[in-house]
């Protein structure tokens, strides 16, 4: 059987079209650079025409007006830098705005792709993607349009050619270059800091793209995707702000090395008028001169082979576009899609549940056959891998079940709304996810919620004192993932933000496990009040903190290998009494 053709390679004319959608509320940035460009090109041909004019009307009938040659040189060349500074600076415009809204589209689809997204792209990936990639593949674009060439030997090669041919307007020329060095110095130290910040800005932009990589789970299970998309758009128009203003330090350089040089120009022309008239130069010698000054502008401008950075830049940009094409957004069903404030039982099912992450491995559950009622609190124990918090990461939908089903209150996970069945969940885990932000954010994560909400949550979290000892109170900023706090105070923070959810399932995986005495004596009495009247989940290795749990699940390789009250289970001398005797042995 033969194998089938491969797809033809799109035309470069069909890769183009996938970036209309980011450019389409350009379109005056466009009309810009297009009306720049075309004032341009039709100024090219009246150098050559305002030469002929000069040996017509000027050497040979000698009717021109001297003081019309530096009106009409300088007047060309204004014309030609201002139509050139506004076609570069349009495209670039519209080439900014491109990226933030290739850049807002990458990351607001991974705010609500699948899960499965996370498992096919690392964090560094995506980052590099959304932040990098974007923007070094429209520079790239940009700079294959708008590039000018600068060709170093051609330049050497007409200066000496000049030196050669007049060496007296030739030094005169010379004293160009040192005020063209003081413009270039000056908006150079500008363009320096304007690129510094320009990278620290870009450094922030993918520091809050890394915080949400990595802390997808909660920002889904809050429902901050809003809030964060704030964030990253925030910072995202910093970024093009600043690159503007560097483009504008940069594009002054040219038209005002231009006016130099026109003005240059029009005093050479005006002492080479002034040789000829006393017999210091001939009509030949000054075509020759003034024609190879003219040639100096022409290695600048000339494209460059544009083929190279087209290509780079798109295979850069269609990365991003094909992160948005190639990342669903992950789906659920209806049910109570249209009840915000709708409140679960907290009844949960398993029934014969099944987890491969891959074919060619075990399974990480086998089999799971198990309720837990509404309001009950289950404890879930067993070794380091057998398959506790992959349990009760099926809850929320952040894996899939390979076989089996699992409801929650009679209802299929998969026939409820997504974000519907998050608001049922409140997670407080030992990796304690929180955000370069303010107490209250971090608090009121993904909800609009009145400061005395929050107040009161701190308050029932035993953190409240400390957080209005705190420089700004409430508005305080923790730090990158809340380095300002202690351990303890992290894992309270954290408490406060479940409370505030008021989620009716609670999911406390290793909650205490890294906190000393005292911090654990404070975090538990705040755990003990959160699971009053809810269903709550906890997974705990140090069994001493469950064992005022409802009832003990014990896993084992995937398995459920027994269940009971603490005591029924010590009786039994199964694995969780071996798991018991080994830790208060040690």
């Amino acid at each position: 059987m033969a194998c089938a053709a491969p797809p033809p390679m799109p035309t470069l004319l069909q890769r183009f079209a996938r970036l209309l959608p980011y450019v389409r509320n350009s379109r005056a940035g466009l009309l810009g650079a297009v009306l720049g460009s075309v004032v341009t090109a039709a100024t090219e041909p009246m150098i050559p025409a305002l030469m002929s004019q000069l040996l017509d009307r000027g050497f040979a009938a000698g009717k021109l007006a001297l003081w019309l040659v530096p009106v009409a040189i300088i007047g060309l060349f204004a014309v030609r830098s201002a139509a050139g500074f506004v076609a570069q600076y349009g495209l670039a415009w519209t080439a900014t705005r491109a990226v933030v809204r290739l850049r807002m589209a990458m990351f607001d689809r991974l705010l609500v792709a699948e899960p499965a997204t996370y498992g096919r792209h690392n964090a560094s990936g995506l980052t590099n993607t959304v932040v990098y990639e974007a923007q070094t593949g429209v520079t790239l674009l940009v700079g294959a349009m708008l590039a000018l060439v600068r060709d170093t030997l051609t330049l050497v090669a007409l200066l000496v050619y000049l030196l050669w041919l007049n060496w007296q307007l030739t030094l005169f020329v010379g004293l160009l270059f040192p005020a063209v060095a003081l413009v270039m110095r000056a908006l150079g130290r500008r363009l320096h800091r304007l690129t510094v910040e320009g990278q620290q800005a870009t450094d922030e932009l993918a520091y809050v793209v890394e915080e949400n990589v990595l802390a997808w789970r909660i920002v889904r299970l809050h429902g901050a995707a809003l809030r964060q998309s704030a964030r990253f758009l925030q910072r995202a128009e910093r970024v093009r702000r600043l690159m503007l203003k560097a483009v504008v330090a940069g594009a002054t350089m040219t038209p005002v090395t231009q006016m130099l040089a026109a003005c240059a120009l029009s005093a050479v022309i005006v002492l080479a008028l002034w040789q000829s008239g006393s017999g210091g130069a001939t009509v030949g010698s000054f075509v020759a001169f003034i024609t190879a000054m003219l040639m100096l502008v022409a290695p600048i401008k000339h494209l460059s082979d544009v083929m190279a950075p087209i290509t780079r830049g798109l295979a850069a940009v269609e990365r991003g576009i094909d992160l948005i094409e190639q990342s669903p957004v992950e789906h659920g069903g209806t049910h109570a899609a249209a009840q915000p404030a709708f409140r679960a039982r907290g009844d949960i099912r398993f029934d014969g549940v099944t987890l491969r992450y891959r074919e060619d491995t075990a399974p990480a559950l086998h089999d799971i056959t198990l309720q837990v009622r509404g309001g009950e609190t289950v404890a879930l124990v067993g070794p380091s891998g057998a398959g506790k918090s992959t349990l009760v990461h099926l809850l929320p939908r952040f894996l899939e079940p390979t076989a089996g089903r699992i409801t929650l209150d009679g209802v299929p996970l998969q026939d409820w709304d997504v974000a519907a069945l998050r608001r049922q969940f409140a997670l407080v885990s030992q990796d304690v996810v929180l955000f370069n932000d303010s107490v209250a954010a971090n608090v009121a994560l993904g909800a609009e919620l009145p400061r005395e909400a929050v107040r009161d949550a701190l308050r029932a979290a035993y953190l409240l004192d400390f957080v209005e000892s705190l420089p700004q109170g409430l508005d305080t900023l923790i730090g990158h993932n809340g380095s300002e706090l202690s351990g303890g105070q992290r894992q309270r923070l954290a408490i406060a933000r479940a409370i505030c959810k008021d989620a009716p399932i609670l999911i406390l995986d290793e909650a205490t496990s890294a906190l000393d005495s005292e911090s654990e004596r404070a975090v538990q009495a705040a755990l003990e009040a959160l699971m009053q009247g809810r269903t709550t989940l906890v997974i705990a290795h140090r069994l001493s903190t469950i064992e005022h749990a409802d009832r003990m699940i014990a896993l084992e390789g995937g398995r459920l290998a027994e269940q009971g009250t603490h005591a029924e289970l010590l009786a039994a001398g199964g694995l969780y009494a071996r798991l018991h005797a080994m830790q208060f042995r040690s």
